[in-house]
């Protein structure tokens, strides 16, 4: 049995060696039930990304200056994200739209690697090329951490709360 067979088995769709049938894709469209979760991504995404540019118009960074804007706002949402995730699968269910509006829409529209990656290009062509690491080392150790630390405490605070 191939990948995509075995997939199908255990989503409840179908495979015809071509394209997916079922649930889901039927052919070129999708069925109605993708429609409210690509509505809900959109709506977050473009909140997420309006408060990403309010953090950069109320704290912004000179030319060839430290991106300390971004690397908060990319620590910031990684933190939410774990509480989030951990809040969501540890104490209830939630509607089925919750998850991609918040997780992906807002929090991914708030956090900002493009940015990231544009800040590293930008010292590196200003001539700071090891700030440019050393933010990009930075950037990525401080958000795994914010989000193995969101979810470390959280789990400890639900637990603590509990009966």
């Amino acid at each position: 049995m191939s990948v995509p067979e075995q997939w199908a088995e255990r989503s409840g769709r179908r495979w015809s060696g071509r394209r997916w049938s079922g649930r889901r894709w039927s052919g070129r469209h999708w069925s109605g039930r993708q429609g409210p979760v690509v509505a809900v991504v959109a709506l977050g995404g473009a909140l997420g990304a309006c408060g990403r540019y309010w953090a950069s118009l109320i704290w912004t960074t000179p030319p060839g200056g430290f991106p300390w804007t971004t690397l908060l706002v990319n620590v910031v949402g990684c933190a939410a994200i774990g509480v989030f995730m951990a809040v969501i699968s540890e104490v209830r269910s939630v509607h089925r739209l919750v998850r991609p509006f918040f997780g992906t829409g807002v929090l991914g529209g708030f956090t900002t690697f493009s940015t990231y990656a544009v800040d590293i290009e930008r010292l590196v062509d200003a001539g700071r090329a090891r700030t440019g690491i050393a933010y990009l080392g930075l950037t990525l150790l401080a958000a795994l951490a914010a989000v193995w630390s969101a979810v470390w405490l959280t789990r400890r605070v639900l637990a603590w709360r509990q009966p």
